[in-house]
């Protein structure tokens, strides 16, 4: 099956009210082209958006964000983004915080059909407010609940028409999780090869997981 389309497209599937998880690590492996795609040619609003930094100043993502589109934001560093933060300061419940291995693992287990977990990760700090706290053996943990998008955007250094994909580095530091944890997951790559060209022993995401491929402009 082919699974390359055109950005408009793919991104033709987000709708108002979804939940979006977004890849990349900062800029690295940040799926750019979609979130342009996102900006000019959808007029889906209200949505929720989770990512580890929700991008910076110079990323697609801060536009759609100043156009208002965004209520809700799922993420672990926002620092280099300045319109998260101004979130969280006027309406504290529209930015939720987590420590980076914990957003990682919610997405994970969305992924992997587990509902929850517990981890030691923010006892005794701000993080425990509100979430079941449990003892196992001489040590307090916090239960955490799984993370599910709608629709994840993702970028791929190399991907095959079947959505076999490869990627570098720390692009896929949440790339890779993300793309497990959606109902629908579109990935740009950077180069697109034809089924077989793809070395196996390099498939970061199986293409059974992917559902459209998009030409990267960037």
């Amino acid at each position: 099956m082919n699974k390359v389309t055109t950005a408009q497209e793919a991104i033709a599937r987000i709708k108002d009210g979804d939940t979006v998880l977004v890849g990349g690590f900062l800029q690295a492996g940040s799926p750019e082209t979609l979130l342009k795609a996102l900006l000019e040619q959808s007029t889906a609003t209200n949505l929720t958006v989770v990512s580890n930094d929700t991008g910076t100043t110079q990323s697609h993502m801060y536009k759609i964000m100043e156009q208002g589109r965004v209520s809700n934001v799922h993420a672990s560093y926002i620092g280099a983004n300045p319109l998260t933060g101004k979130m969280l300061i006027e309406n504290p419940d529209s930015v939720t915080l987590y420590p980076q291995g914990t957003l990682a693992e919610k997405i994970r287990c969305g992924g992997a059909g587990i509902a929850a977990f517990y981890t030691p990760v923010g006892v005794g700090t701000l993080v425990e407010e509100g979430k079941e706290k449990r003892r196992f053996g001489d040590r307090d943990y916090l239960l955490e609940t799984a993370l599910r998008g709608d629709v994840a955007l993702v970028k791929a250094t190399v991907a095959d028409k079947a959505g076999n994909c490869f990627l570098r580095g720390s692009t896929k530091n949440f790339g890779a999780i993300m793309a497990r944890a959606a109902d629908y997951v579109i990935a740009e790559a950077q180069k697109i090869v034809e089924v077989g060209e793809l070395d196996p022993e390099l498939v970061t995401i199986p293409g059974i997981f992917i559902d459209a491929i998009v030409p990267s402009e960037v």
